[in-house]
């Protein structure tokens, strides 16, 4: 019997993480595929529930779903309910449904790889309050911070998600509009930029005046497709480290993978396997 795991969302535009896992269980020698699962909402509940079949082992979420499926899981995970969201289930072996969240440690993994040393004590200054600035802010904050500045285009959303988290970590922490002249001075002692918007993707421009960071800053772009922003390209220009979204992709895809199937090391394979669709800005599906 060939086990899946399937990614719910809408719209799903890329395969990455098709890509990613059907080469990770090809290496592992696991009968298993990955296969993309795009439902209009009223779908969702009975998909959550075939999950739960002896043909599946988990499955992946994504936008606009990671609270939907929360909600219809056995339980989710302590993380997962403090971040707000589930971006995989995995199926335990009586049927019942665990919803956990990878994008928090997949962040650390990649943004620790990026600026060379341990998020412990840094700096940061994180662009925007939604969903994915809620698993990094998290992130930092358990990973010891000393400082957390979110910036948003309104200030009430960057507010709302501090005080979500007002007892993770040890870290100070602000929440101000993003043309406050308080992020710009928070710019100018940070240790880690990070840009957790759809600007560069999405819509044009950049959320972060690369100009004001110290020299031994680093930028961290959550976006990876296109594989440059013009904020890494900034921040590239100015001699800063600088990389794109495609490790924390890849790492929180190795963890999910582990919860899944109990194998693990296989961030090489799926770095490998996901190369040629990064490379290239217009990979969808």
């Amino acid at each position: 019997m060939t086990r899946r795991v399937g990614l719910i969302g809408k719209p799903l535009k890329r395969r990455h993480s098709q890509v990613m896992h059907d080469a990770a269980f090809d290496a592992a020698g696991i009968d298993a595929r990955y296969v993309l699962l795009e439902f209009d909402e009223d779908a969702v509940a009975d998909a959550v529930l075939e999950a739960r079949g002896p043909d599946w082992l988990g499955l992946g979420v994504t936008a606009p779903y990671k609270r939907l499926v929360a909600g219809l899981c056995d339980e989710v995970e302590p993380e997962a309910d403090t971040i707000g969201a589930v971006n995989n289930v995995v199926r335990r072996n009586d049927g019942s449904l665990l919803g956990f969240n990878s994008d928090a440690p997949g962040f650390q993994a990649g943004v620790e790889l990026a600026m060379g040393r341990s998020l412990d004590g840094a700096a940061v200054v994180v662009a925007g309050a939604g969903g994915a600035a809620h698993a990094v802010v998290f992130a930092c904050l358990r990973a010891g911070a000393r400082e957390v500045v979110v910036g948003n285009r309104t200030a009430d959303s960057a507010t709302a998600l501090v005080q979500r988290f007002a007892g993770v970590g040890r870290a100070t922490r602000s929440a101000v509009a993003l043309g406050d002249p308080a992020f710009a001075a928070a710019l100018g002692t940070a240790d880690l930029a990070v840009n957790a918007t759809t600007v560069g993707m999405l819509d044009p421009g950049a959320t972060i005046a690369v100009e004001l960071l110290p020299p031994e800053a680093t930028v961290f772009d959550l976006v990876y497709v296109p594989p440059e922003t013009p904020l890494l390209r900034a921040a590239r220009v100015r001699g800063l480290r600088a990389a794109n979204g495609s490790e924390m992709l890849i790492a929180q895809a190795a963890i999910a993978f582990e919860r899944w199937t109990g194998v693990g090391g296989m961030t090489g394979v799926m770095r490998v396997a996901v190369a040629p669709l990064l490379a290239d800005a217009s990979a969808r599906a």
